[in-house]
């Protein structure tokens, strides 16, 4: 799929607005939207670890669950998935499982990061599904939601 640079701030603006409803919950303000080939935002999620009381409940699995009921399958061919930071090694995992092929992230995750930080899980050749990986989109806006965050919290 190919977004215009308008059509990838969009998307991460709607990321945002999904981190920002983790952050008004107390939650570290990572949000996460799925986008189909027809430009719809198949799936949303934010990061809901404590009000779900569940480790798994990053942004991106929450994401990628909605996007499997709404489209009834476990394949997620044809989508983009735009993420505030870049994923974790769980997410890095479940977004190959999930067979997506385009992941967009805000900024990068030097403690955790799978896709390039610490981890190239999206892009491994020796894992049967690779991702094509762009960062850097609104990096500022990602990166300052988590700083204010965690400044807030000292």
């Amino acid at each position: 799929m190919f977004f215009s640079s308008d059509e990838k701030e969009f998307f991460m603006r709607a990321a945002l607005t999904e981190a920002k409803k983790a952050a008004d919950n107390d939650e570290v303000p990572i949000g996460a939207v799925l986008v189909s080939a027809d430009r719809k935002m198949i799936g949303r999620g934010f990061n809901r670890r404590e009000l779900d009381g569940r480790a798994t409940h990053h942004a991106e699995l929450l994401a990628i669950e909605a996007a499997n009921e709404t489209v009834g399958n476990w394949r997620l061919l044809d989508s983009a998935l735009f993420v505030t930071i870049e994923p974790c090694v769980m997410c890095a995992g479940a977004i190959g499982l999930a067979r997506i092929p385009e992941v967009y992230y805000g900024a990068a995750n030097p403690k955790f990061g799978a896709v390039a930080s610490l981890y190239q899980i999206l892009t491994d050749t020796r894992l049967n599904h690779r991702v094509q990986v762009e960062s850097g989109i609104l990096e500022k806006e990602c990166a300052g939601i988590m700083q204010e965050f965690f400044k807030n919290r000292r």
